[in-house]
């Protein structure tokens, strides 16, 4: 950083050289120490008054500095961000020896000149003469600094141009500023500065990085050899490398120059800088990973994919997210995230323990605190890296069509966000888990708990498809009818799974208000397409939300950060709050940032909610506490295993394409989905032997030592069940008739279009199911008679089968061949 650079010298081009420097500290030294004084004896008065409209005025600020990612711990670190590796560092944090080394190096006269030093200019031509070549410079620290600080901080780009070239214009101008530059900070305050803006080389910005990359310490405990190392490699840090043999010979006759220099100023006795000198220079910089690529342990790149997704989004932090960005590696944050690394360990134990990195399907793990939406963990079944092109590890593409062309997947190694979604990551088919929304926006209309409704094996609705057994009518079935098949109220037809009990309860309440309830927890529509081709995000908005009866058995993608989410809404008693991965932001000056706050508001009543989590308590093997509960919930023996309250639900999609499981306590929530990112329409069938365990296994190992609280009893009574009576008998009439009768005794009633054997006559009612004793607002199915005098019945009955998804851990069955995609248990 100087204003002779390398070149041939001889004698004339440094008597130039000279001369130059003459004239300018003619200027310099007359502006200086001369103002307002007639000055034809020094130089033309022309020159002075040139120099003089100089500008002086320069903006004086800290550089871009890097910023930090840490554990919730506040002290694991996760991740560095930077443009440029800087921290700034007080003057008195920097070893005295590292101030003594750079100014003897570059500015033996730093504290006595004011801002040029003209003895300098002349001392720098005899020992560059002398050696033929540039060994000293002729700009002082604050001119350098001068320059530093146009180039990071000026607001014209011109002068971000000037500033790096080799001219006249240039030094005058670097002179003028140092001058102004001078007056308006202290000595200590511009070597300060000079020492946190400098470049040292391998990607180091400033004194405190230089001696992370080079030797891993705080400047504050530089040595002395290692001292004019650093001070030595500042002026040309590329040339003065030692990353070669020959490199290191010059960079060390660099350090030794460095530590004569020190003995010239009195700085260091001759016996020190022998010492010193007798230390081989034996560095190997090690620059620092950037970004969530470079986080200190792989498995937490996905949290760290989050946090970053989720700052480029804040508007706090810039207009747009180039600004967002530039803030973060540039504004010297220490950000306190939350994530837990207890709970992320055991997560990622629990995911390779059940499917190791390197298969092709992908168990992906997320866990969210209800009551706050602090992200504690995420993992899966993958390495966060990009696949190298030259050396691939990924296999092969499972998308046939693709791997005919000779793509390849993205295992094991992706940067794809998996978890949290974006891009071109929309999610997985849900599948049963969103049986959870049609039941609150039932509850929310007024439909208790026990609305019974009778679940044939196959049901017709009025939701209109294009293909399928029953098109143009919706007409989703139970695989498993012994075990699903009967009179169902939302406990038991919500802890079975039972997909024909809320088709009919869909219908009911009408899907839009299902979706509705969706979004109000969190759930997030990314697929999309056109009115030609409508995918998610069209289907939920309405009219078409209104015939999306599908939509309560998953056909909609999620992630398994926003499916934790909408379930621990539930578990917080009907409080969202916005997923967030931060604890704490605080800027270099130490303040703190409020927008890391917790951000949630109440979506659902309180006894809504309440009775929510009431009835999510059956698929994981709890129990009501007005015991509703059948046995042999889909994944009941999360409640064996985790010992504690909890609720949660299991999901297949159609054809067995996503298998999914929540688990939520009051404490947190994890939701696991397995699936291949790569090509939804996959032919493996995902099984819950995988993600079962990984997700129960994980919230057992969260709640280890927590003393689980339990949900309160809801007390709303309306919420619970209605009054009993009796449903009347109606065998024989009209089915009109029979339609008033009982829609006057206050049940909802729905008509079976396929006869049934019977002693009634032909297009009289057979019979009703159910029949005898029910609740107000059960749906009551009226079945028509063939006439044919043979009353076959039918299966109005449960059963104890349960599909064993996995070794001891119930999973739940899927539909068969049938309408849209994602009809499933």
């Amino acid at each position: 950083m100087s204003w002779l650079r390398p070149r041939d010298h001889n004698l004339f081009v440094n008597l130039g050289s000279l001369l130059l420097c003459g004239l300018v500290a003619g200027v310099v030294v007359a502006a200086a120490f001369f103002p307002g004084v007639a000055l034809s004896g020094l130089m033309a008065k022309e020159s002075l008054e040139q120099f003089d409209k100089l500008p002086s005025e320069l903006i004086v600020d800290d550089g871009p500095q890097i910023s930090y990612v840490l554990a919730a711990d506040g002290e694991t670190r996760l991740a560095a961000m930077y443009d440029e590796n800087r921290r700034n560092v007080p003057l008195h944090d920097i070893a005295p020896v590292m101030i003594d080394a750079i100014i003897s190096a570059e500015d033996r006269s730093f504290y006595e000149h004011n801002g040029v030093d003209v003895r300098g200019i002349a001392r720098a031509f005899v020992a560059n003469t002398a050696a033929d070549e540039i060994t000293q410079g002729a700009s002082t620290i604050t001119q350098q600094f001068v320059r530093l600080a146009l180039t990071y901080f000026s607001d014209d780009l011109q002068d971000v141009v000037d500033a790096t070239e080799d001219t006249t214009g240039r030094k005058l101008r670097e002179a003028r500023y140092a001058i102004a530059v001078e007056q308006q900070l202290t000595k200590d305050e511009i070597l300060n500065r000079y020492l946190n803006l400098a470049y040292f080389g391998e990607g180091a910005y400033g004194i405190f990085a230089a001696s992370q990359v080079y030797y891993g310490k705080r400047p504050a405990d530089l040595e002395l050899h290692e001292a004019a190392f650093l001070a030595g490699i500042v002026r040309s840090p590329s040339q003065y490398s030692p990353a070669t043999d020959e490199g290191r010979r010059i960079t060390t006759d660099r350090r030794d120059w460095v530590l004569d220099q020190m003995v010239d100023t009195q700085v260091i006795t001759p016996a020190q800088a022998a010492e010193g000198k007798a230390i081989p220079l034996e560095v190997e910089p090690e620059r620092l990973p950037n970004m969530c690529v470079g986080v200190a342990t792989n498995h937490w790149g996905f949290f760290c994919d989050f946090f970053y997704r989720w700052w480029l989004e804040q508007e706090a932090f810039g207009a747009t997210p180039w600004e967002r960005e530039q803030r973060l590696r540039g504004g010297g944050f220490q950000i306190v995230t939350t994530l837990d690394l207890d709970v992320q360990e055991s997560m990622k134990d629990n995911v390779e323990e059940t499917l190791a990195t390197g298969d092709e399907r992908a168990l992906m793990l997320s866990a969210v605190e209800p009551g706050t939406g602090k992200v504690r963990a995420m993992a899966a079944n993958r390495r966060f890296a990009l696949d190298d092109p030259d050396d691939p590890e990924n296999g092969p593409h499972t998308d046939p069509a693709r791997r005919a062309d000779g793509v390849r997947g993205t295992y094991p190694n992706t940067t794809n966000p998996l978890l949290s979604g974006g891009g071109d990551i929309v999610g997985y088919q849900g599948g049963s888990t969103f049986k959870l929304f049609t039941a609150i926006a039932a509850l929310e209309e007024g439909l208790p708990l026990s609305t019974r409704i009778n679940a044939p094996t196959r049901v017709t609705t009025r939701f209109p498809v294009s293909s399928g057994p029953c098109a143009p009518r919706w007409c989703p079935q139970n695989v498993n009818p012994s075990y699903m098949n009967g009179v169902r109220d939302m406990w038991s037809g919500f802890g079975r799974s039972v997909n024909t009990y809320f088709a009919q309860l869909v219908e009911r309440v009408g899907p839009e208000k299902a979706v509705n309830v969706a979004e109000r927890l969190g759930i997030k529509f990314r697929a999309s397409g056109t009115a030609e081709n409508p995918q998610d995000a069209q289907f939920a908005e309405e009219p078409l939300s209104r015939s999306w009866g599908a939509f309560t058995l998953g056909v909609s993608s999620t992630t398994p950060l926003d499916l934790a989410n909408a379930y621990a809404t539930v578990a917080a008693e009907g409080v969202y709050c916005e997923p967030i991965p931060v604890e704490e932001i605080r800027t270099p000056g130490g303040d703190s940032l409020g927008v890391a706050s917790p951000r949630c508001n109440r979506v659902l009543d309180e006894q809504v909610a309440l009775a929510a989590a009431d009835m999510a308590r059956c698929p994981v093997g709890g129990d009501s506490p007005f015991n509703r509960c059948q046995p042999n919930g889909t994944a009941e023996v999360a409640s064996e295993i985790i010992g504690k309250p909890i609720i949660g639900k299991s999901g297949t999609s159609e054809g067995e394409r996503s298998a999914l499981l929540v688990v939520s306590s009051k404490q947190i929530t994890v939701a696991g989905i397995l699936a291949d990112p790569d090509w939804a329409e996959t032919t493996q069938r995902m099984k819950h032997d995988f993600v079962n365990p990984a997700v129960i296994d994980t919230v057992r190992d969260a709640m280890e030592g927590v003393d689980g609280s339990d949900w309160a009893r809801p007390t709303d009574r309306d919420l619970i069940r209605s009054e009993s009576a009796g449903i009347p008998n109606v065998e024989c009439q009209t089915v009109a008739e029979a339609e008033r009768r009982l829609e006057e005794a206050g049940f909802d009633v729905r008509i079976d279009d396929d006869p049934v054997d019977s002693d009634c006559p032909a297009g009289r009612v057979a019979d009703t199911s159910p029949s005898g004793d029910g609740f107000e607002g059960d749906t009551v199915t009226i079945r028509i008679s063939n006439g044919s005098g043979d009353d076959g019945g039918g299966d109005d009955g449960g059963g104890d089968d349960d599909d064993d998804s996995g070794p001891g851990r119930p999973g739940e069955p899927t539909i068969g061949p049938g309408p849209p995609p994602g009809d499933e248990d």
